[in-house]
């Protein structure tokens, strides 16, 4: 687990990636990044993503990670920063110009575990919303969604199984399906109020 200061260097180190790499201007007020002399657990391996949202309307602009904890997580944050900014197939590159207007988000994720129920009223009950986050594994192609995404859809435990298998490209039923492997993960999440303001720990 992130303290909340190891939450606020996460944050601001993929926001210094950001304009390290971009050519951005640093955000007015906005404090200083934190590169150097970070607490040991950025030399751990973690699963993480960087997601980037329009401010104030919280649309999003950008996400990618590392679902597995393959990558020290200084490295993963950096990576994911720039990869959600440049890679993000669903959007154009982000521009130096934009990141004023951007705010970043870092989610920490747990190494994700199978989900053991089979029977689809038992699996449904395991998944907690707000709680777990989803990969779907099957037919060779997979998808994952974070936690945070059912909460601000509104879904219930089933609609975000549907929606995980839908990412995957896959029918949203296909969890149903005994080939389809399932593994749940929790995250904690940090983000910026405002574009290199205060951040602030979301969700449980």
């Amino acid at each position: 687990m992130l303290s909340a200061d190891e939450g606020t260097r996460a944050v601001r180190l993929a926001r210094e990636r950001l304009e390290e790499s971009l050519g951005g201007a640093t955000v007015p007020g906005g404090p200083p990044g934190n590169s150097h002399g970070l607490p040991p657990v950025f030399d751990e391996p973690r699963g993480v993503f960087v997601t980037l949202r329009r401010h104030p309307s919280r649309d999003l602009r950008g996400c990618i990670g590392f679902p597995l904890p393959v990558h020290p997580l200084q490295e993963a944050i950096r990576d994911a920063a720039l990869s959600a900014a440049t890679e993000d197939p669903r959007f154009a590159p982000v521009r130096a110009a934009e990141l004023s207007r951007l705010t970043v988000e870092v989610s920490v994720l747990t190494v994700p575990v199978p989900v053991t129920s089979r029977r689809p009223d038992e699996l449904v009950r395991e998944i907690r919303v707000g709680r777990d986050g989803l990969i779907v594994d099957g037919y060779g192609t997979s998808g994952l969604l974070l936690p945070q995404v059912a909460p601000e859809q509104g879904w219930s435990s089933e609609e975000l199984l549907a929606g995980t298998c839908e990412k995957a490209g896959l029918p949203p039923q296909s969890w149903r399906d005994p080939k389809v492997r399932i593994r749940r993960f929790e995250a904690q999440v940090f983000a910026e109020r405002a574009p290199g303001g205060e951040v602030v720990r979301e969700g449980p």
